[in-house]
C-alpha cells in the first residue's frame, strides 16, 4: 500500500469568546490531516489535529513543521503499512506531538472503513442510540451564565458542568444556589471545573462549602504537578475529584500507575487530543478500572471531525454516565455533519451527509 498523506487548516471561530482559566479565546486552530492509498485516491481517512493553546504539549510553533514532516516520510515511505493504531510513533517520533497521533489514528482507522467517518459499527454510529452528555456552562459575567444555565435546564440537561475560579467565588456559590432552587439533585447532577484555580491551603474549605449544592465532582481543584497535595485531597474530599489536566504528558505505562495510585483519584477525565488518542485513552481507562477510579470522555474543543472519532469511541463503552461532549456547538464555521443534540444527548444521524471540506 502507497499512503498519501496531507493536511489543510481551519480557523474555528466561536460563537462568543470562551473564557478559560486562561484568558478569553475568540479562535481555535484545526489541522485536518487527510490520508489515502494511492490505489484509490479519491478515498480519504480525516483526522482532526487540534492542540489545546497553552495546555496541550504540543502547542508549539514548530507544529506546522512536524505535520509537514510527517506528511513528507509518510508520503514516501513505499509498501508502508501503519499499526493498528495509526501512529508509528518509532518511526515518525510522535511521543511528544499527542495531538498529531491522535489525528493520524483516526484518520488511519476512517481510511480502514472506507473514509465515511465511521471509525466503529456501534449503536451511536448507527443512529440507534445517543450518548448522554453534560450541558457545558462558561465562564463569564454572572448574567451571561444565568443565561446560559436557563438554556441547557430548558433543553433538557440532566447533568451541568460549570466552570468556576472566574468570579468571585460568593457569586459562583451563589449561581449553585439558583440551580438547586430549580432542580434538586435528584433530577439534575452537577460538574464543577475549577482548573487548578484553588491554592492547597485554600481547597478543602471551599470543597466544604461546594458540597452543600450536592456536586458531583469538581474537576482539577488545584494545578497539576501537586502529587502530596492532590492526594490529602482525594483522601479527605467531601466531593468526588476527578484528574483532568494531572493526566497530560503522563504517557507511559509505569508513570501512569505512579500517579494513579499516589493520588488515588474518585475520576479521571479522558480527552484523546491531549492524552495521544484513542488507544491512549483506553489504556488509561484500564488502569483506571483495575484500581476501582471512575472515568469519563472529554472533548478539547474539536470541530466536528475530533468529536464524532471521540464520540464513536465513546459507544464502544457501556455508557453509565453524562460524557463531555458537548462542544460541537461553539463554532460559526464547525463543519455540518450527522452530529445533533437532542434533550441531553448526543446523536449520530446517518442520513445526513457531511460536509465536504473542500467547500
Amino acid at each position: 500500500m502507497q499512503l498519501k498523506l496531507q493536511y489543510i487548516s481551519r480557523e474555528l471561530r466561536f460563537k462568543f469568546d470562551a473564557r478559560t482559566s486562561r484568558g478569553a479565546i475568540s479562535t481555535h486552530k484545526a489541522y485536518y490531516l487527510m490520508l489515502s492509498d494511492t490505489a484509490n485516491p479519491e478515498i480519504a481517512g480525516i483526522g482532526e489535529c487540534a492542540p489545546l493553546a497553552g495546555l496541550s504539549i504540543d502547542d508549539r510553533p514548530d507544529l506546522e513543521k512536524k505535520l509537514h514532516e510527517m506528511c513528507h516520510r509518510i508520503s514516501s515511505e513505499k509498501d508502508l503499512v501503519l499499526d493498528e493504531t495509526g501512529r508509528l510513533s518509532d518511526l515518525l517520533e510522535l511521543e511528544e506531538w499527542p495531538a498529531i497521533r491522535f489525528a493520524l489514528e483516526t484518520a488511519w482507522l476512517d481510511l480502514q472503513n472506507n473514509g465515511q467517518r465511521i471509525l466503529f459499527q456501534n449503536s451511536f454510529s448507527s443512529g440507534e442510540r445517543g450518548i448522554p452528555i453534560n450541558g457545558l456552562v462558561w465562564m463569564g459575567e454572572k448574567a451571561f451564565m444565568q443565561e446560559q444555565i436557563e438554556k441547557k435546564l430548558a433543553d433538557g440537561y440532566e447533568c451541568l458542568k460549570l466552570k468556576i475560579g472566574g468570579l468571585d467565588f460568593k457569586t459562583e456559590l451563589e449561581l449553585l444556589q439558583q440551580i438547586r432552587e430549580v432542580a434538586g439533585a435528584e433530577k439534575l447532577a452537577i460538574r464543577v471545573d475549577a482548573n487548578g484555580a484553588f491554592s492547597p491551603q485554600e481547597a478543602y474549605k471551599k470543597l466544604e462549602r461546594l458540597a452543600k449544592y450536592d456536586i458531583h465532582s469538581i474537576e482539577q481543584p488545584i494545578r497539576q504537578g501537586q502529587y502530596d497535595e492532590m492526594a490529602q485531597l482525594c483522601a479527605y474530599t467531601p466531593i468526588p475529584i476527578a484528574l483532568d489536566e494531572e493526566l497530560i504528558g503522563v504517557q507511559h505505562r509505569e508513570e501512569q500507575i505512579r500517579l494513579l495510585e499516589k493520588i488515588k483519584p474518585q475520576y479521571i477525565i479522558l480527552k484523546p487530543t491531549l492524552l495521544g488518542g484513542l488507544r491512549a485513552s483506553e489504556a488509561w481507562i484500564r488502569e483506571a478500572e483495575a484500581r476501582a477510579i471512575g472515568w469519563w470522555i472529554t472533548s478539547a474543543l474539536e470541530s466536528n471531525i475530533g468529536l464524532n472519532a471521540i464520540s464513536q469511541f465513546t459507544a464502544n463503552y457501556p455508557l453509565a454516565m453524562p460524557h463531555g461532549l458537548g462542544t460541537g456547538q461553539l463554532y460559526h464555521n464547525n463543519l455540518q455533519s450527522p452530529l445533533q443534540i437532542k434533550e441531553g444527548s448526543l446523536w449520530y444521524r446517518p442520513e445526513v451527509e457531511w460536509e465536504s471540506l473542500a467547500t
